[in-house]
């Protein structure tokens, strides 16, 4: 698969998972947080028997379920073990022929697990080692009282890994309770990846569809993945592109498990060029090949910022993060400025009219929430010729 050097999570995290001890790390996104568990899990259960679960990995969302299992197939390719996803939004029977026929790894969201462990078929009373994967995110989508029942029914006598890119009190008093003398790993504060360039585009609310289709075209754009607070708003920009011909989809809460996928198929196979979602994939999807990140909507937190962003640069690559910012959302992004210690520039375009009025203002004075005058530092541009030319235009070359 082209690894030959492990990160840093999986340098600390493989020799303590190896020794069979438990373990709490903290890490941010895009590091290799699945094959530091995987790896050395597939090395256990080489050793032992077969056509009994033994491991149980639990996710926040469908997507990831869905990563962990590919990659427990690309990653142990030629290890003979067997493993199935277990989310909501398709058909239950079969997951129910996986969890009867005891696969080895299970990857599954806490609340369609519940419902096959309430229906008394899927049996984990063979379980070797629990991972509890993306915590903090599980958190924040009330999944714990979910949790809390699954771990009732799981033996006692285990190995469990908790990997969180945050410890909020919650996690670590979940930890407390059923981690024993654990491993504690903490591979640096969170923040974005190295090779991760960022730059605001101040541009009033009302000009953000037209300025991102302005962006695509002028930097030519090969893959970008776009955020949007809302899954409204997701459906309206998504309109909106295709209104440009842009080869574009949608990926939110809304849409049926098959055409969420689909959305992810089309986007990693670049049958469409820009993937407009709202956070449900902001952490754990790992598609590669992502030259951009474009946050449509700015985040409400630092962390939400450095988690979208992360979907670019991964691998030691690089890319580009792009922030659309009108002028109430200066507070957020002196709070983000602050969490990453340092200001991020302000890129305008020379070629684009960022005094157009909004259609209800045509013909009347421009209101002041319309116009965005940006603080510190102050907006740059740089052209040459008709091109607006970035010095950070070196997209998905390896460092």
């Amino acid at each position: 698969m082209g690894f030959t050097r492990p990160t840093p999570v999986q340098a600390e995290a493989i020799p303590a998972i190896l020794e069979g001890k438990d373990l709490i790390a903290s890490a941010q996104t895009g590091t290799g947080k699945t094959a530091a568990f995987l790896l050395p899990i597939f090395n256990r259960l080489m050793q032992e028997g077969r056509g009994k679960t033994r491991v149980l990995v639990l996710v926040p969302t469908r997507e990831l379920a869905a990563q962990v299992e590919e990659d427990v197939r690309e990653l142990g390719v030629h290890t003979g073990l067997r493993s199935a996803a277990v989310y909501g939004g398709v058909g239950m029977n079969p997951q129910e022929q996986a969890l009867r026929s005891g696969v080895d790894i299970i990857a599954a969201t806490p609340g369609r697990l519940l419902d096959h462990m309430n229906r008394g078929y899927a049996s984990f009373q063979h379980l070797k080692v629990l991972v509890l994967d993306e915590a903090d995110r599980m958190l924040d989508m009330g999944f714990l009282p979910d949790i809390r029942r699954i771990l009732e029914k799981l033996p006692q006598k285990r190995q469990t890994l908790l990997f969180s890119a945050t410890m909020p009190n919650e996690i670590l008093s979940l930890a407390h309770g059923i981690l024993h003398h654990p491993v504690r790993i903490e591979v640096g504060r969170i923040k974005p990846a190295v090779g991760i360039t960022q730059a605001i585009y101040p541009v009033p609310r009302h000009l953000k569809s037209k300025l991102l289709v302005h962006i695509f075209r002028e930097i030519q754009m090969t893959s970008a993945l776009v955020f949007t607070r809302t899954k409204i708003g997701a459906d309206k920009l998504i309109n909106h592109l295709k209104h440009h011909n842009i080869r574009a989809d949608v990926m939110h809460g809304d849409r049926s498990q098959r055409e969420r996928q689909q959305a992810l198929e089309n986007f990693k196979k670049g049958r469409c060029q820009i993937l407009v979602a709202t956070e449900i994939a902001s952490r754990g999807i790992d598609i590669e090949g992502i030259s951009h990140v474009v946050n449509y909507d700015v985040p409400e937190s630092s962390e939400a910022y450095i988690h979208r962003i992360g979907r670019t640069a991964r691998a030691e690559m690089t890319g580009d993060a792009f922030t659309l910012a009108a002028a109430e959302d200066e507070e957020f992004i002196r709070i983000i400025e602050k969490s990453i210690g340092k200001q991020l520039p302000r890129i305008t375009f020379p070629n684009f009219d960022y005094g157009e009025l909004p259609p209800h203002q045509i013909g009347h004075a421009p209101r002041p929430e319309d116009l965005y005058h940006p603080t510190a530092p102050p907006a740059r541009s740089v052209s040459s010729g008709r091109k607006v030319v970035f010095s950070s235009h070196r997209h998905r070359r390896r460092r």
